[in-house]
């Protein structure tokens, strides 16, 4: 499997890797109110800003990386992104945030301070491409329509916007994996080792832009699934400007599959299971329909503690985009990152864990239904469902944000035709 642009679990994954090779020196940084730009000049444009495509990093913890995000964009093993772009005549300009895990609405001021410069360095008229990957897209998104809608900023002078496995209709975090987090940071937070890790885990999985991200979403044991306040405001903002920027081609990708084909995850299956010195019988498991029993989180010589959901669809096995943590030891996904936190816990893991489940389903990727809705998550995908203007979902149910020549040809092509 290529190598990710987004690291969804970032620095909090246990076993995550720790370094990436350099990148590339860029002929140019700039300094942002929350962030940095990183400035890669084409080879055909002698050191000039004439061309500029955007491309906004996603959420994960802490800051961005610029080591990573090349790693992702060019040394995937699959498609040279950037290096495709250039030779377009496309200049590209990396954009990461000092914090992935603050709310968009914030981070989106960081896109249109680096829009702002953007204008300003470029030489000539010729319009911007702006868009992101993952949470990405929504900050470029937002960005864009706050340009067009506040009178006080600049006209962002932008002609194509773009979406790269963007959970424009919600992410999907399993309710069994942030409750057992929760959980285990109630009880062993404070244990040296293990404990920052938990808390950071923790911490992220109720982060501002978490929180806005997450269709169901629990802040402690015990919680009804449902969507945070801070979605729900940061949904009606978005309404206010208009939902999309109105003057710009929107184009999205998607890393999951258009045909309604799910991606092997059985429903209210066990996930993973685990006994040992912290933990007794306790199991997650997959994301079913109707009244279900989610997980049982039990600590050594107390009583179970048991949760439940309602009303939720067969979300774990919808197609869309995986769960995704790179490690040296393989990529654990999201029920096997449960796996790996119960292990340090001191407990011995069951085998045949299933590790991974869908994250951006298709139909939120390419803006095209509504995820809690069952038979709309399992329906092929039609052009006239998408509020895009063009978008393209993979052949298969792939990683959150693998970068591949499938998907990046279409979206340089894209880039091309537009003008």
């Amino acid at each position: 499997m290529s190598t990710t642009v987004v690291d969804v679990w970032g620095q909090v994954a246990p076993e995550a890797r720790s370094s990436f090779p350099p990148a590339p020196e860029p002929h140019d940084e700039w300094a942002l109110a929350g962030g940095t730009a990183w400035v890669y000049y084409s080879p055909l444009n002698r050191r000039q800003l004439i061309r500029p495509v955007i491309l906004s990093d996603g959420f994960s913890s802490g800051s961005s990386n610029l080591d990573q995000l090349w790693h992702g964009l060019e040394e995937n093993g699959d498609f040279r992104f950037i290096s495709e772009l250039h030779a377009t005549g496309r200049d590209v300009i990396i954009l990461g945030y000092d914090d992935r895990t603050a709310s968009i609405t914030d981070n989106a001021d960081t896109v249109i301070d680096c829009i702002r410069r953007t204008i300003a360095e470029r030489v000539g008229r010729s319009s911007l491409v702006v868009g992101g990957f993952s949470m990405g897209g929504l900050v470029t998104r937002y960005a864009l329509a706050k340009m067009e809608n506040d009178p006080t900023l600049p006209h962002h002078e932008t002609s194509l916007h773009l979406s790269y496995d963007t959970p424009h209709h919600g992410a999907w975090l399993p309710v069994s994996i942030q409750a057992f987090t929760h959980f285990a940071t109630d009880n062993w937070g404070d244990t040296p080792g293990v404990g920052p890790v938990l808390r950071q885990f923790s911490g992220l999985l109720n982060s501002p832009a978490a929180k806005q991200m997450a269709r169901w979403h629990i802040e402690k044991v015990g919680d009804t699934p449902a969507q945070a306040s801070e979605r729900v405001a940061f949904l009606k903002a978005l309404d206010e400007l208009g939902g999309w920027p109105r003057s710009v081609r929107k184009i999205g990708v998607a890393n999951g599959v258009d045909t309604g084909t799910g991606n092997g995850v059985k429903a209210d299956a066990t996930a993973v299971r685990c006994n040992g010195e912290t933990l007794t019988d306790t199991w997650l498991k997959t994301q079913a329909q109707g009244e279900q029993e989610v997980a049982r989180l039990q600590k050594a010589g107390e009583d179970p503690v048991p949760v439940r959901t309602s009303g939720l669809p067969d979300i774990d096995g919808a197609p869309g985009g995986l769960f995704t943590a790179p490690s040296p030891a393989g990529d654990p996904g999201s029920f096997g990152l449960a796996a790996l936190l119960m292990g340090l816990l001191g407990n011995k893991v069951d085998p045949d864990v299933i590790t991974t489940s869908c994250f951006v389903p298709s139909i939120s990727a390419v803006a095209a239904g509504d995820i809690a809705d069952q038979k709309a998550l399992y329906r092929p995908i039609t052009p006239d469902t998408s509020e895009l203007d063009a978008f393209l979902c993979a052949g298969r149910n792939e990683g959150h944000t693998t970068m591949t020549e499938e998907l990046g040809a279409w979206i340089v092509n894209e880039i091309v035709s537009s003008e």
